[in-house]
């Protein structure tokens, strides 16, 4: 089985930070891509933040300039810093991940989620 556990999320003001985690446990071969998708209420769900394994990352354009999508390979683990936050950024952030299991096959995980609430 494998697991995605995210942590980081809260309560902040209008241009505060705030750092997501998302930590990945369990049978896993390798971690391939990775990304940070959000819901807000009555929206859908949107990519905010994308990492492939190797390669360059990719921004939702409303977080260009503000947010930066890392990853520690070694711990299979991705990072969100989230800068001069808005309103707008409130949502739900939902970690994804690609992950090549020890049987050699490659599933789409999602953690359980993380509120995020910015107040204007």
């Amino acid at each position: 089985q494998v697991q995605l556990v995210e942590s980081g999320g809260g309560l902040v003001q209008a241009g505060e930070s705030l750092r997501l985690s998302c930590a990945a446990s369990g049978s896993i071969f390798s971690v391939n891509a990775m990304g940070w998708y959000r819901q807000a209420p009555g929206k859908q769900r949107e990519l905010v933040a994308a990492i492939p394994s190797g390669g360059s990352t990719n921004y939702h354009d409303s977080v260009k300039g503000r947010f930066t999508i890392s990853r520690d390979n070694a711990k299979n683990t991705v990072y969100l810093q989230m800068n001069s936050l808005k309103p707008e950024d409130t949502a739900v952030y939902y970690c994804n991940a690609l992950i090549t299991n020890l049987n050699g096959n490659e599933y789409e995980y999602w953690g359980q989620g993380t509120q995020v609430t910015v107040s204007s």
